[in-house]
């Protein structure tokens, strides 16, 4: 079954991330069917405007932490390797997914990302890569491994947000809703669920009505503004410091934590700040935590 479905329907072609058992959380091959489905939309000739959404409960769940964290034997990569650590191992292997989901915002065809549900963690890297985003007002987006154990490999935080709000979110790994989404300038609009896909729906056919070619110029010329403030070469510190940040005393101390209680556990206690990885012991009081 393709983890990466792809339909062309006159002038749209939808992407569509098929992993609805996990969340459409990413694994191995879900990057190489995203970028296969944009080469595919951009060689049809016919299509002029792609969406990518996402099949059940949501967009994407970042990555498949049951396969990369807790099931490293046989699929390749580590998160975590044995010390001393190879960081151009890790670098090339992300660097390779980071270009993946790259080929949204390298693709001629204007890219709207429809998000419900959630876009977290490495499932935000593939919807900011989109050229708009249109959210469901009870949706979810957030890079929640900021807090430990990632960086998010894309960089676009900053290049939508402008510094001060992406600090914001990348200081606290806080998820926001479609309604803040959009009031931070992160998202093009917010709609209630039940509007999403008409709202989708007639951006994407206003846009088809356009030449190709002047879509294509028009993005050109929007992402080169981007290029030139030095994307790539942030992109390649943010993805050599997401595995510095698994291999980091922290990011050990909480790989360690997720052995012993579960992976979902030390998640939770991530996201919700009660634990000290520094330490590696629970935050008790206040005091703990000064």
């Amino acid at each position: 079954m393709a983890k990466v479905m792809f339909e062309k329907d006159g002038r749209i072609g939808r992407l569509t991330l098929n992993r609805p058992e996990v969340m459409n959380a990413i694994d191995d091959d879900l990057p190489r069917e995203l970028e296969a489905a944009v080469a595919r939309a951009n060689n049809d000739g016919g299509i002029h405007v792609i969406v990518l959404s996402g099949t059940g409960k949501g967009f994407c769940a970042g990555y498949d932490l049951a396969y990369y964290a807790q099931a490293s034997e046989g699929n390749g990569f580590e998160a975590t390797q044995d010390m001393p650590w190879d960081p151009m191992k890790d670098y090339a292997f992300m660097m390779r997914n980071t270009e993946a989901f790259m080929s949204l915002w390298r693709s001629h065809i204007p890219v709207i990302a429809k998000v419900h549900g959630f876009a977290v963690a490495g499932g935000s890297d593939i919807a900011l890569c989109a050229d708009m985003i249109v959210m469901a007002d009870d949706a979810r987006i957030g890079y929640m491994p900021t807090r430990v154990w990632g960086c998010p490999t894309t960089a676009m935080w900053v290049y939508r947000l402008g510094p001060e709000k992406a600090k914001r979110m990348l200081f606290t790994g806080d998820t926001i809703d479609g309604k803040e989404a959009e009031e931070m300038g992160l998202v093009l609009k917010s709609v209630p669920g039940e509007r999403l896909d008409n709202e989708v729906e007639a951006l994407a056919e206003r846009m088809a009505g356009v030449p190709l070619n002047q879509l294509m110029m028009q993005k050109l010329v929007v992402n080169q503004a981007i290029e030139a403030m030095g994307l790539k070469q942030t992109q390649m510190f943010a993805t050599i410091f997401d595995g510095i940040t698994r291999h980091s005393p922290e990011g050990l101390n909480f790989k360690k934590r997720a052995e012993e209680v579960g992976w979902k556990q030390a998640v939770r206690e991530r996201d919700l700040g009660t634990f000290d990885w520094t330490t590696n012991r629970p935050i008790n009081s206040a005091k703990d935590s000064q």
